[in-house]
């Protein structure tokens, strides 16, 4: 009985490399880079609509956020700090006033 082969390993792709890939088909086409660089034109052409539709913030990563993202996160954190000192200052107004009666 023999194994199955195993599978390709995902090959990692820079920013930096993408970002090149993009300009190149700017220049000689999508169908030309993709088969200069070897990579699937599909690729090339989802790589040129991102960098399109974002920018600079295109190819960030896994993990990685959006400056916009990491601001409403830090926001959120914040709003529920906020939102339990409130809840415990209230208690405390609460307790004092028991205490003066």
């Amino acid at each position: 009985m023999s194994t199955p082969p195993s599978p390709k390993p995902r090959r990692t792709i820079s920013k930096e490399f993408k970002q090149e890939a993009v300009r190149l088909a700017a220049n000689v086409g999508v169908i030309r880079a993709a088969a200069d660089l070897g990579i699937g034109e599909s690729a090339l052409y989802a790589w040129r609509k991102a960098a399109q539709e974002s920018g600079s913030d295109a190819f960030r990563g896994h993990g990685n956020r959006t400056e916009a993202e990491a601001e409403l996160a830090r926001l959120r954190r914040e709003n529920t700090v906020l939102k339990m000192e409130r809840e415990i200052l209230k208690k405390a107004a609460e307790f004092w006033v028991k205490e003066r009666q």
